[in-house]
C-alpha cells in the first residue's frame, strides 16, 4: 500500500473510489459529491498493487473532505493514513487548523486523531454531520 499526495490530473482514479462509496454505496447523487471544488484541491489517493482504493482532499482553507474507502479495504487504518498525509500537507503549508464536517458513524475515528467536535450538528445529503476542528499550532 502506498499514499500519494496528488492534484486533479488523477481525477479518474479520485471519481472511481468516490463514485464507488458515496454513490454506489451511499446513494449521494454525484453532482453533490463533485461540487467543483476538486480542481483547486489537494488530493491523498491510497494505492494497493496500483489499484486506487481510498481516497481524500483538502482545500486552500484547511477544510478536508471526500474521505472515501473502499469496502474491501476498510479495517486496515487506511483512513488514519490518508488524514495522516493531508494533515502532513497542512503543516507543509503552514496551516493553522484543519477542520471537516464529518459523518456522525465516523466520530469516533476523527477524535482518535485528534479533531475535536465545534457547533452543532448538521444534514448534509440526508447523512447527520458533525464540525471537526484539529489545531496544527
Amino acid at each position: 500500500m502506498r499514499v500519494e499526495i496528488v492534484d486533479w490530473q488523477s481525477k479518474d482514479e479520485i471519481f472511481l473510489v468516490r463514485n464507488t462509496v458515496f454513490t454506489a454505496e451511499q446513494g449521494i447523487d454525484t453532482n453533490l459529491d463533485f461540487d467543483g471544488l476538486d480542481e483547486e484541491a489537494v488530493h491523498a489517493l491510497v494505492y494497493d498493487n496500483d489499484e486506487p482504493i481510498a481516497t481524500g482532499g483538502m482545500l486552500e482553507d484547511g477544510h478536508i473532505g471526500r474521505i472515501a474507502v473502499l469496502i474491501s479495504h476498510r479495517g486496515k487504518g487506511i483512513g488514519t493514513s490518508i488524514m495522516k498525509a493531508l494533515v502532513d500537507e497542512a503543516r507543509l503549508r503552514s496551516f493553522a487548523r484543519v477542520y471537516l464536517g464529518a459523518q456522525v458513524h465516523a466520530l469516533d475515528f476523527y477524535q482518535k486523531l485528534g479533531f475535536e467536535p465545534i457547533g452543532e450538528r448538521y444534514e448534509e445529503v440526508s447523512i447527520e454531520h458533525q464540525t471537526m476542528q484539529l489545531s496544527l499550532n
